[in-house]
């Protein structure tokens, strides 16, 4: 891996992860919801949402500091959609990240509480941002766009299309609808997000949201392949799941020599669209291979 990449990695990564439980431990709130919420927060994971976000706001020469809040809300949010995800209801997962799911510890209904009280929490962190950060004007841009990648026009309607799309093939512009809302519209928010709040101008912002819309198609392609190629002990939960419950992949619908190339092709629109972008690329060119060589 690149070396500054490693550096920055760890270095915000260990903040995001400082700053986790510091802002759910500071709730007027019941102990053992709190006690739920920081038990999936603390589950591991790549943080590679908030950590593209502060890389952006790098290579725009702003402070990642500046955006550590935003990044914890788009965790706290991505943290409950995984809750939700692994109830019986939907996934019915007993692992996540290695250990035993929310429910399986706290129960399905202090689960659902924890998912709900993550969720809306993170619209309460990004309102409450300093002005110094932004503006009350960009302010409002962000928690429209955060609420618009996260809901019924984003990942929750992916999400209810992937329900919809299990025990039958569907078609490849089906499958890219679910990853793009799925998966890629909060990523493509973390990195417009970073974008806003270093004051990039438009035609940068436009860049990053078409870079970032690709970057989400690669880590979707690239867990399909894990889902069948990877190893438990590195994913942290089973292996086979999509097969399991007859949901389309891309290795389902192209094979997996298709979609390995499908996923370089991406990889290459992917950069394609962050060179032509006004900013250090270095660390998102980075955080790019990243995502496609990771093993988990």
């Amino acid at each position: 891996m690149n070396p500054e990449l490693t550096l920055f990695l760890e270095s915000q990564k260990q903040a995001i992860e400082e700053r986790l439980p510091v802002l759910v431990e500071g709730l007027q709130a019941p102990q053992v919801l709190k006690e739920a919420m920081i038990y999936s927060l603390q589950a591991g994971g790549k943080r590679i949402r908030p950590v593209l976000l502060l890389a952006t706001m790098h290579g725009f020469g702003k402070s990642p500091t500046d955006g550590l809040d935003v990044g914890c809300a788009i965790e706290m949010l991505h943290t409950y959609s995984l809750i939700h995800d692994d109830l019986p209801a939907m996934d019915n997962d007993d692992l996540r990240r290695g250990k035993p799911t929310n429910h399986k510890v706290y129960g399905e209904a202090l689960a659902i509480l924890a998912g709900d009280a993550l969720l809306t929490y993170s619209f309460e962190l990004v309102a409450s941002l300093d002005d110094e950060v932004c503006s009350p004007h960009e302010k409002l841009w962000l928690l429209r766009e955060f609420a618009k990648a996260s809901g019924p026009e984003g990942m929750v309607g992916g999400q209810v299309a992937d329900i919809e799309g299990e025990n039958r093939v569907l078609t490849m512009e089906d499958l890219a609808y679910i990853h793009h809302h799925k998966t890629g519209d909060l990523l493509a928010f973390s990195v417009v997000a970073g974008a806003v709040l270093s004051g990039a101008n438009e035609e940068d912002i436009k860049g990053v949201k078409q870079f970032a819309r690709e970057l989400g198609l690669i880590f979707q392609i690239k867990d399909d392949i894990l889902d069948i190629e990877g190893d438990v002990g590195s994913i942290g939960k089973p292996v086979g799941s999509d097969d399991e419950n007859n949901k389309s992949t891309y290795p389902s619908l192209l094979g997996m020599e298709e979609t390995k190339v499908l996923l370089i092709k991406h990889t290459l629109k992917a950069k394609e669209y962050l060179y032509g972008v006004k900013m250090d690329h270095t660390l998102l060119d980075a955080l790019t291979d990243y995502v496609v060589n990771r093993n988990h």
